[in-house]
């Protein structure tokens, strides 16, 4: 079968099947995790990643090459999970770019895409680290473009492409040494070439269907709760809670994006507009949705329209004062109805005990995710537009999230958001901590910055394989202690294996010990393992904190 253009509804098809073929392997790329704890998500991630784009792809019928490059950028953009989403979002964000602008995609087109694609995930990553996603997808790159002249049949050209691409995956242990000691190639490769391979199997004429739903995540958790009994519906000056996303026609300027939001504000309030290159998110308060949504319809197409009407909403809240939700409904019209406050946070956090941690230290909204599952670039935006503040301070508390953070931090126009990069909760806490009121924005940066270097992370779980690591042998079921580069104890003693861990952490100026005990852990036992420790260093303090966390039995900071 030959083939020498793809049009707009092949392309469709492929994506889909390219969406297919990832989720259907996602277990295995979860697999090939480092480290052998029970979190590994590279697939998970990049699943929930392409399915958040195949939810707009499926909501177009007939699309133009335009209407479905803006789908699949803007979905995936918005989807976009950890550090393998993020990454996979921005390879599909620069391959849209080229082909947005034709009507069917030859070989040239799809060479010039692949290069936008693999130009636009480098830009993405302040580090970027080879033997990893960037390096298979610039090997694709690199031979699409030696093959441009040599065939004109697509298929001959993807199947080459795609050959090289795996030839990349196998070489990646070579250039990361930690993959070679684990045995794997690395996750986010293997992802991507699924990818590839569902995509190129549509190309060939074979049918794939995704019949699993689209994965959901868990909804944020709001931190604040008042009393909303006196709250009247007389003091809700725009009664309609209005919520669109507009797919972009055209470019949307600085100069548009001023002149919207200043119609905007003369129909209603609590205004918030994130626009990117292909989609503006906007939220508005006003007592006509009509005004709002005709204006937006003269730079594209509507998607996710959602109207409320807050004083029926309130008043049927107020039947029902004994119900949380009603509280919080109400008092975020309360606060929506608030000039904005200097400065807010938001945190990722885990577990009801470091939940409420955070929110003792003011924290105003708290993303429920982590390592487990990591909140998306939407979940970001989400909280964003729930905190009334000028300038807010976003905490990821886990390297794989930092990522989603600043591409939502690019994302937002009207408020100005200072990524933290907190890579875990121990951070986390130490950097809002030593956030002082009254201090420029700048300083603050710097404080919290300085002190999360000063603060050392441990956590213990357990193995979920055989395997031999860091010159340790490692048996499944067997307890591990990481710190925040490597296995450094493992054994059958959970107490032991987290003393241990302890050991390797304490320096001469070490001061103090904070142990978080999850879930699935006790506080006797934490009990214990503090007294092993003061047994060992008299000179330290050592303080037990319920953290409730899944998957990690205690996590420890040394300070």
């Amino acid at each position: 079968m030959s083939l020498k253009s793809i049009d707009a509804g092949l392309l469709k098809k492929m994506f889909i099947g390219a969406a297919a073929s990832l989720e259907s392997q996602k277990e295995v790329i979860n697999e090939l995790n480092v480290f052998p704890v029970p979190d590994g998500d590279t697939g998970t991630n990049m699943t929930m990643t392409i399915m958040s784009a195949v939810t707009e792809v499926n909501n177009l019928e007939n699309p133009t090459m335009e209407e479905l490059s803006k789908a699949i950028s803007g979905g995936s953009l918005r989807g976009a999970r950890g550090n393998s989403g993020v990454i996979l979002s921005q390879l599909l964000r620069g391959f849209t770019k080229v082909i947005k602008t034709v009507e069917v995609i030859d070989i040239e087109t799809m060479a010039n895409a692949f290069q936008k694609a693999v130009e636009t995930a480098y830009k993405a990553v302040m580090k970027p680290k080879e033997g990893t996603i960037l390096t298979v997808a610039k090997g694709g790159a690199e031979k699409a473009m030696e093959l441009v002249g040599t065939t004109d049949d697509l298929t001959v050209f993807a199947e080459k492409v795609i050959a090289y691409m795996a030839e990349v995956l196998e070489y990646t242990p070579e250039l990361l040494p930690v993959l070679k000691e684990a045995g794997v190639v690395d996750s986010g490769g293997q992802g991507l070439l699924e990818v590839m391979k569902g995509g190129f199997a549509v190309m060939c004429g074979k049918k794939i269907e995704l019949k699993t739903p689209q994965p959901t995540a868990p909804k944020p958790t709001e931190t604040k709760v008042v009393n909303t009994e006196n709250i009247s519906t007389s003091d809700i000056k725009f009664g309609y809670c209005t919520e669109f996303i507009i797919l972009l026609d055209n470019e949307f300027t600085e100069l548009d994006e001023t002149e919207f939001k200043a119609y905007l504000e003369s129909i209603g309030d609590s205004i918030v507009c994130v626009a990117d290159d292909e989609v503006v998110k906007v939220h508005v308060h006003t007592n006509d949705p009509g005004l709002a949504i005709q204006k937006a319809l003269t730079f594209g197409q509507l998607t996710k329209l959602k109207i409320d009407n807050m004083r029926e909403e309130h008043n049927e809240k107020l039947g029902l004062e004994a119900e949380k939700a009603g509280a919080v409904k109400a008092q975020a019209v309360a606060e929506d109805e608030l000039p904005p406050k200097e400065n807010g946070f938001i945190s990722v956090s885990v577990g009801d005990g470091v939940n409420e941690i955070f929110k003792g230290l003011g924290v105003d909204y708290l993303i429920e995710g982590g390592q487990t599952m990591n909140p998306s670039t939407e979940d970001m935006l989400n909280a964003i537009e729930q905190v009334n503040a000028k300038n807010i301070f976003i905490l990821p508390n886990n390297k794989n999230i930092i990522l989603a953070a600043d591409q939502a931090k690019a994302m937002t126009k009207d408020k100005n958001i200072i990524v933290i990069p907190s890579k875990t909760i121990p951070q986390g806490i130490a950097a809002v901590i030593n956030f002082v009121s009254g201090r420029s924005i700048e300083e603050n940066e710097a404080s919290m910055k300085e002190a999360m270097d000063h603060v050392k992370t441990g956590s213990v779980t357990y193995a979920v394989r055989d395997t031999k690591i860091d010159g340790l042998e490692i048996k499944n079921g067997d307890f591990m202690g990481l710190d925040d580069h490597s296995i450094k104890s493992t054994g059958a003693d959970i107490k032991q294996v987290t003393v241990d861990l302890i050991d390797t952490m304490v320096e001469e100026d070490s001061e103090l010990i904070s142990i978080y005990f999850g879930s699935d852990a006790s506080e006797d036992e934490a009990n214990e393992i503090a007294d092993m420790i003061t047994e060992k260093y008299d000179y330290l303090d050592v303080e037990i904190h319920a953290g409730d966390q899944p998957v990690y039995y205690y996590i420890i900071s040394v300070e």
